[in-house]
């Protein structure tokens, strides 16, 4: 489940993680950046958690992750909504503060 925060109240900042030890590449795609695996590229920390920070405006948002080309849902946020492809999308809602 992502983690957010409140560094201003128009924009929150959430911070996505992804345990992925074997990965070579992840993105972060979703609504926010209409769906584009090359324009949130995570960042590999130790033992395999990639993390992402974004600054998000109050709203709810669709994601996954993309690893190594294979899209995955977030395994700790059980708030999923179906998509047309048949499958999920984790789904998190921004509340501003």
């Amino acid at each position: 489940m992502p983690k957010l925060s409140n560094p201003n109240p128009k924009r929150r900042k959430v911070v996505f993680y992804c345990d992925a030890p074997n990965a070579k590449k992840v993105a972060l795609v979703g609504t926010f950046n209409d769906w584009d695996p090359s324009r949130h590229l995570m960042n590999h920390g130790g033992g395999g958690r990639w993390n992402k920070t974004l600054l998000l405006s109050a709203g709810e948002y669709e994601y996954k992750f993309w690893i190594d080309g294979l899209w995955q849902e977030d395994p700790r946020n059980r708030q999923t909504v179906p998509n047309p492809f048949g499958t999920r999308n984790s789904q998190l809602r921004v509340v501003a503060k």
